[in-house]
């Protein structure tokens, strides 16, 4: 299942996607976590070191390996450099799975702690400023999500760049549940009504994580202000003693979290768990954001890339 992780900037988005991915592989699942954000801390919440973070590869910097390991032998692609960030996969094309080795994630994706494989759009720099946007890295994301077909029981966590950013690129349209981190402030839930405006012309499917929930009017407060926004309050998380140590250098091993915000993303796991996976309306949802961007600005040429047959599905793999 893909689940992604947005909300207001200093929400605890990123908090809340690295501890989902932890707790998942602690209980043995397959997880490949990517940093889409702008502030690429992923890596260091997961529990990296600092050092080890930096260093790490990206996928915007090896796009080129990763296209012409997904391009395969698809006859509507004469060569890898003909894909775009929403080249949709057709008969031919190579279908990636949450784990496997291939040449792509040997180049981008490494495992940060024991468990969890990371990927990373790459943050900016000195050369970025001014000439670029950061879509153009979380570019490799989206091709990436679009041919990643996953099984039960396995999980691919995003950390979604803040607020309705998402929206700028197709990306936000790549999850079987996007999860909208909010504080119990009038501002945060402003920004949640604001991305399920947005997400409701896609038919997005939403949930509402509460974060740094101290009592039962907090989390009261919540389920009255989103009752009107049709968006499910799926789970609260409490103040953590355990995040804030790991914030400032401690232990941040799973086994550490307050037992009832490990209930929290227990049931948050559920609520993924029991959404049946539609792969004919991922591909047709992935199709017609390439269809949009080859309009608008890509080149109406692109359009031959869609295979109208194709449907990726785990026995392509």
């Amino acid at each position: 299942m893909k689940i992604a992780f947005v909300g207001k900037g200093g929400s605890g988005k990123t908090t809340l996607a690295s501890l989902f991915a932890l707790r998942a592989a602690a209980t043995g699942a397959p997880v490949l976590a990517l940093d889409a954000d702008i502030n690429q801390n992923l890596a260091v919440a997961l529990g990296a070191t600092p050092e080890i973070a930096a260093g790490l590869p990206t996928l915007a910097g090896h796009v080129g390996v990763l296209k012409e390991w997904l391009r395969g032998d698809n006859p509507r692609l004469p060569s890898a450099g003909d894909m775009i960030k929403t080249t949709p996969p057709g008969q031919g094309s190579r279908l990636v799975r949450v784990v496997e080795d291939n040449p792509a994630y040997d180049a981008a994706i490494r495992e940060v702690v024991p468990g969890v494989r990371l990927g990373t759009a790459g943050a900016f720099d000195d050369a970025d400023l001014g000439v670029a946007c950061f879509h153009a890295k979380t570019g490799a994301v989206e091709l990436l999500l679009g041919h990643l077909v996953d099984g039960p029981g396995e999980y691919v966590v995003v950390d979604m760049t803040a607020g309705a950013d998402a929206f700028a690129s197709g990306l936000f349209t790549r999850f079987d549940l996007t999860v909208l981190v909010c504080e119990p402030t009038l501002r945060a839930v402003g920004v949640v009504r604001q991305y399920a405006g947005y997400a409701r012309e896609f038919g997005v499917r939403l949930g509402v994580v509460g974060n740094k929930i101290a009592d039962p009017d907090d989390e009261e407060f919540l389920r009255s202000s989103l009752a009107d926004a049709g968006v499910e309050l799926l789970a609260s998380v409490g103040s953590s003693r355990h995040v804030r140590a790991g914030d400032r250098g401690g232990d941040r091993a799973i086994e550490g979290l307050e037992p009832e915000n490990a209930a929290a993303l227990d049931a948050l796991r559920t609520s993924l768990d029991a959404i049946p996976q539609d792969w004919p309306q991922f591909q047709a949802d992935t199709v017609a954001l390439h269809r949009r961007n080859a309009e608008a600005w890509a080149g109406a040429h692109l359009l031959d890339q869609i295979d109208p047959d194709f449907v990726p599905s785990l026995v392509d793999h």
